[in-house]
């Protein structure tokens, strides 16, 4: 006798061996889902924020959004080529500006995701830890009543004596596998039930801790750089032969503080640079010209302290009160006097030319505010060894000082100084100047060696480019002083961010090699007879699981007084 589809379901409705919301018991229904509500949205936003799939993501990300400071320079590490590059890129540059791609390290879209990232890490970290608590505290799980189901099972069997108690044999060889368990670094828990004895043991919780440690290493490291920016500052200086710098605001020509820094307590010392020293391929060699070594030689003294010596060499800083001392850059300082037409000096300065190529042929500007009936500037080139081209310009063929010559243009007018506007000491605005020598002009621009002096046009004087050489040396090897640019950093974070990288090394390491298993060993008397069986398993991926489990079982055979049999399932 044949029913009805909804018969059936009536019938199903009204049977007591089924659940009142089985899914026949309401055919035509529509399945509604409930709404979350501002709050079930954000515990849904919370999770998925601190989960783990996230936390990957957002740490991708970051180390994307630091590629673009290590393409463009950033103001807080090298300010200078900041100005050079919107010389260099007038439109571009503002552009970069707006996106804040001049400091990416502080900008709010790089912010936003190192904020995002260590909320999401907090997240993931805090209930793992928690979870993970709970399971270092609780005790191996029951010995499963059918070992021979898993995939990593062995079974022996032991004859007894005849006057061997079967029951003490059992116990005997459980005791003895907890106690080999146990020194193998297993946590370890007896289950007797009846006549079966067992014992269940675990390992390998290492494993887990060492992935918190990781991340909760990741968290003090972003902990680190974040908090301890705030305690960093970098500042550049340039210090000239036989000149000193002491460590304060006046003495920096950039410097980029963190927020907590009091720039008006900075550690006390000073640093006198005794001379540059470097070497260049000599001429007529493969490669003449370029550099060898750098060494800057200097005096330094701590407040209150004898003086000292020390070295800067490239990639070798110096340290001083916390500091770290690099060299950036070195240069030429031709020391140039200008005097009115009266003779008295108004003028006498060594100035640092920028070198604008390997043979370092250099740039460099004097600014003359005062002392003349107008404002003066001289804008020229540097040539350690002057050649000519075949343009007909010059250019230094040789770094080291073979044949040098400074070559002046010469403006008078306004610097544009006057109206409080900072102005940058290396380069020069001539729009509202009068050029009288140089280019463009029907003057020569003046050209000196060291000890030459030279008259400048219109009255105005004379210039001399001073010989610095001491008395009695041969040649010009010593004429013209050098001058190193230094880069003087402080990390406060330093010393943390490397415990907690070398915290996060060795937690992945435990992450990757420590295997998480369970292993098992049941004893069951059978008359005169002992079965023993052993069975491990392992948390994830685990090749060496089964050796382990033979090689346990093997030992613990070896143990017994009875050698046991192999057993035929």
């Amino acid at each position: 006798m044949s029913r009805s589809r909804s018969e059936a379901g009536s019938s199903a409705t009204a049977d007591p061996l089924r659940p009142s919301d089985h899914a026949e018991s309401d055919v035509s229904g529509d399945i509604t889902q409930p709404a979350l509500g501002f709050v079930g949205w954000l515990r849904w936003g919370w999770r998925q924020l601190t989960s783990m799939r996230t936390a990957l993501v957002l740490l991708l990300l970051l180390a994307i959004a630091a590629v673009p400071g290590s393409l463009v320079p950033q103001r807080s590490a090298d300010p200078n080529g900041v100005t050079q590059y919107f010389a260099d890129n007038p439109d571009l540059a503002p552009v970069l500006d707006n996106l804040s791609l001049f400091d990416v390290y502080s900008s709010p879209w790089f912010s936003a995701i190192y904020i995002l990232l260590f909320v999401s890490l907090i997240g993931c970290v805090i209930p793992r830890t928690k979870h993970h608590w709970k399971a270092l505290r609780a005790t191996p799980p029951r010995t499963p009543a059918r070992l021979s189901r898993l995939d990593v099972h062995r079974s022996e069997l032991i004859e007894l004596a005849p006057e061997t108690d079967a029951a003490a044999a059992a116990a005997s060889a459980i005791e003895s596998a907890q106690q080999q368990l146990k020194r193998s670094g297993y946590r370890v828990e007896r289950y007797d039930a009846g006549p079966t004895l067992s014992v269940s043991a675990e390992r390998g919780y290492l494993r887990e801790t060492g992935n918190l440690v990781f991340h909760a290493a990741l968290v003090g490291v972003l902990l680190a750089v974040g908090l301890g920016g705030g305690f960093t500052y970098t500042g550049q200086t340039v210090i000239i032969e036989g000149r000193t710098f002491v460590n304060t605001m006046l003495d920096y020509t950039s410097f980029n503080p963190g927020r907590f820094v009091d720039e008006n307590a900075l550690e006390p010392y000073a640093l006198t640079l005794d001379r540059f020293d470097v070497t260049y391929q000599p001429l007529g060699v493969q490669g003449q010209g370029q550099a060898g070594d750098f060494v800057a030689n200097l005096t330094t003294q701590h407040a209150g302290a004898e003086a000292e010596t020390g070295e800067v060499r490239v990639n070798h800083p110096l340290e001083m009160a916390g500091d770290r001392i690099y060299l950036m850059g070195n240069g030429y300082a031709p020391t140039l006097t200008v005097r009115d037409a009266d003779g008295e000096i108004v003028f006498s300065e060594s100035v640092p030319f920028l070198p604008q190529d390997t043979n370092m042929t250099s740039l460099g500007v004097v600014k003359i505010p005062d002392g003349l009936t107008d404002q003066m500037a001289l804008q020229g080139f540097f040539y350690p060894t002057q050649a000519p081209l075949h343009t007909g310009a010059f250019a230094s063929a040789y770094p080291a000082l073979v044949n040098p010559v400074v070559s002046l243009n010469v403006y008078v007018g306004d610097l544009g100084i006057d109206d409080g506007t900072p102005r940058s000491v290396y380069t020069l605005d001539p729009s509202e100047m009068t050029q009288l020598a140089g280019r463009g002009t029907d003057v020569d621009p003046i050209e000196l060696a060291p000890g030459e002096t030279a008259d400048l046009p219109g009255g105005y004087g004379t210039i001399t480019f001073e010989n610095d050489a001491p008395e009695g040396a041969q040649g010009y090897d010593e004429s013209v002083k050098r001058y190193v640019s230094l880069s003087i950093h402080r990390d406060a974070a330093a010393g943390w961010v490397l415990l907690f990288a070398v915290l996060a090394t060795a937690g992945l390491l435990a992450a990757l090699f420590v295997p998480r298993r369970r292993m098992w060993v049941k004893a069951v008397p059978q008359g005169n007879t002992l079965h023993i069986e052993y069975a491990g398993l392992a948390r994830g991926e685990d090749p060496t699981l089964d050796g382990a489990v033979a090689q346990f079982a093997q030992r613990h055979g070896a143990s017994l007084e009875t050698p046991p049999t192999p057993r035929v399932d």
